[in-house]
């Protein structure tokens, strides 16, 4: 199954089988680009993972002053996390413009619109995934759970190696337990040596660069690049840049 996003969460699918996603760096810069109407969409990522029947990650572009669509709802779930500029999002009767680091969560059933009201471009990740385990997807259950977190209102909590923003940890509709967090790592030091944890795990650069290395292979990274980790790969991250490197890193599963 192929997602499509062309200008807001419109899925398009096409009779393309899914493949198993395999644990490495997927570059921003190499990513293809699919260009309408002012609007590009990066495939970045996108197959079956231990836990997903369908997982992709994407990055999209909105052009200034883009028009929305009307409101929509998803039988899937997704996560948006903003890369530059200011998105304004509709969850429900909520709205607000969020900017860089700012974090969506939607669920299924929950209505949502994204808009670009600035005068310049916003491009934001946009994460979907179907679990393999949800039995039954009771919508009107699920209303009302969608949320965002904006970067402004995160502390920064200073450690020995860096320091941390903690983003949410919690179960939701696709997933027995979504944790999410950004460190912020000094020049030349490991998060963590490498290890292994049942839950998949990505992480996304915002700041400087760095290297993982995953099943005993070191890849670099940059900005907007996305490392996935499935289940149980051998990983750690090294900043190997000048000054401090940044990043998200969540476990899913």
């Amino acid at each position: 199954m192929k997602l499509v996003v062309l200008i807001l969460l419109i899925c398009v699918v096409s009779p393309v089988i899914a493949q198993t996603i395999p644990s490495k760096v997927y570059s921003w810069d190499q990513a293809p680009v699919v260009k309408k109407d002012g609007v590009e969409d990066r495939t970045l990522l996108e197959g079956t993972t231990r836990d997903f029947n369908n997982f992709s990650v994407h990055g999209i572009t909105l052009p200034p002053n883009h028009t929305p669509l009307p409101a929509q709802t998803l039988e899937d779930e997704a996560l948006i996390i903003i890369k530059t500029g200011e998105l304004t999002v509709s969850l429900g009767s909520r709205l607000k413009t969020l900017g860089p680091g700012s974090v969506v969560l939607i669920m299924p059933g929950d209505a949502h619109r994204l808009e670009n009201k600035g005068a310049a471009p916003v491009t934001f990740h946009l994460m979907r995934y179907t679990s393999k385990e949800v039995p039954d997807l009771d919508l009107d259950r699920m209303k009302g759970q969608s949320f965002w977190i904006d970067w402004k209102d995160v502390p920064y909590q200073p450690n020995a190696k860096g320091g941390r923003r903690t983003m949410f940890d919690r179960a939701t509709v696709m997933c027995k337990r979504f944790e999410m967090h950004v460190t912020t790592l000094n020049e030349g030091l490991w998060s963590h040596p490498p290890h292994t944890h049942r839950a998949a795990e990505i992480l996304m650069l915002t700041e400087n660069t760095a290297q993982e290395s995953i099943d005993g292979r070191m890849q670099s990274a940059k900005v907007g690049d996305i490392i996935f980790l499935e289940s149980n790969v051998p990983h750690g991250i090294l900043n190997t840049g000048q000054g401090s490197c940044t990043y998200f890193a969540f476990q899913f599963e």
